[in-house]
């Protein structure tokens, strides 16, 4: 007696396999959960982008009818010696802190590295700044740094270390340096709790076999840890200088881009350019060229760190 065969069609919905209609509905399932984060980008990102992008294009003042003069917002920033001199301030910025924070961040990832009687109280100290806010962090220090209330001054005062006042916001090396202090006191435990995260998701049997080849601690860091911890570093570099050419609230809150315009910031001179000159256009073109600036810089820390992968 012969066997009933059955249908193709009829094995293949037996066996799971999903029709063109159940695909449909997985896809819609899918747009569905992906519709709120898309919302939120096109609202809070793409939308604004665009409005700066056409306000760049306009004689647009704070309070007026803007009309249409594209290019001269750009050309005009050429011209403009305050952002043209917060360009060079703002490299020299981007440059001291970026490697303030990979130098200090990877020594205080490496102090912590191994489990020992201590080092979870020493993880959480050097992490908890990174739970300040960074306007509360400037707003802290103003206050440490401030010669009339400021504990700081007496201190370093009955330590013998100044005579008379010391004038922490007073001249531009000391203003610029003041602030790296307070951003560095600020971001050195969470650069350190990213390298640390780096550093623990190295096998231990790659250490092992560096101490069984007679590597000493030197060439187990230059050797082992940096090669593996690079991807790492990457991030931290591009975290870092990100942050760094987009400062404003340190220098803003400390020193207000004083003293004699010596510690203004990019993101400041646009600041001012939108709301001291009330020149909303001018700003947002500067906008455009930082964010062009910004997105080409990232794109060659990237494209650097591969191709030293691959070779």
């Amino acid at each position: 007696m012969a066997v009933p065969t059955i249908a193709p069609a009829v094995q293949a919905a037996r066996a799971g396999a999903p029709a063109p209609r159940r695909r449909r509905r997985e896809a819609l399932a899918g747009l569905l959960y992906v519709l709120p984060a898309a919302l939120v980008i096109v609202v809070l990102f793409l939308v604004p982008l665009a409005l700066a992008f056409w306000m760049s294009l306009n004689d647009w003042p704070l309070i007026g009818t803007p009309s249409v003069n594209a290019p001269d917002n750009y050309t005009a920033i050429a011209q403009n010696e305050l952002f043209v001199n917060s360009i060079w301030f703002t490299i020299t910025y981007t440059a001291v802190v970026t490697v303030i924070f990979v130098v200090l961040g990877l020594a205080l990832a490496l102090l912590v590295q191994n489990a020992r009687p201590g080092v979870g109280f020493f993880r959480t100290a050097f992490l908890l700044p990174a739970a300040v806010g960074l306007a509360s962090s400037s707003l802290l220090f103003y206050a440490l740094y401030n010669n009339d209330f400021g504990p700081l001054d007496d201190i370093l005062r009955w330590l013998g270390l100044v005579q008379g006042q010391a004038d922490f916001l007073g001249t531009p090396e000391a203003a610029f340096l003041s602030t790296v202090v307070m951003v560095t006191w600020r971001f050195a435990g969470f650069n350190m709790i990213i390298l640390l995260t780096g550093l623990q998701a190295i096998p231990l049997e790659v250490y092992e076999a560096a101490r069984t080849d007679g590597a000493g601690w030197w060439q187990t860091l230059r050797h082992v840890t940096l090669p593996l911890l690079k991807p790492t570093l990457m991030l931290v570099l591009v975290l870092g200088i990100t942050g760094s050419l987009l400062a404003f609230e340190p220098f803003y809150v400390l020193t207000a881009g004083g003293p004699s315009n010596s510690t203004v910031t990019m993101v400041i001179a646009m600041f001012r350019e939108a709301f001291t000159l009330f020149d909303l256009g001018s700003a947002a073109a500067i906008a455009m060229v930082l964010l062009v600036a910004l997105v080409a810089i990232n794109a060659a820390q990237m494209y650097f760190f591969r191709e030293k992968d691959s070779k």
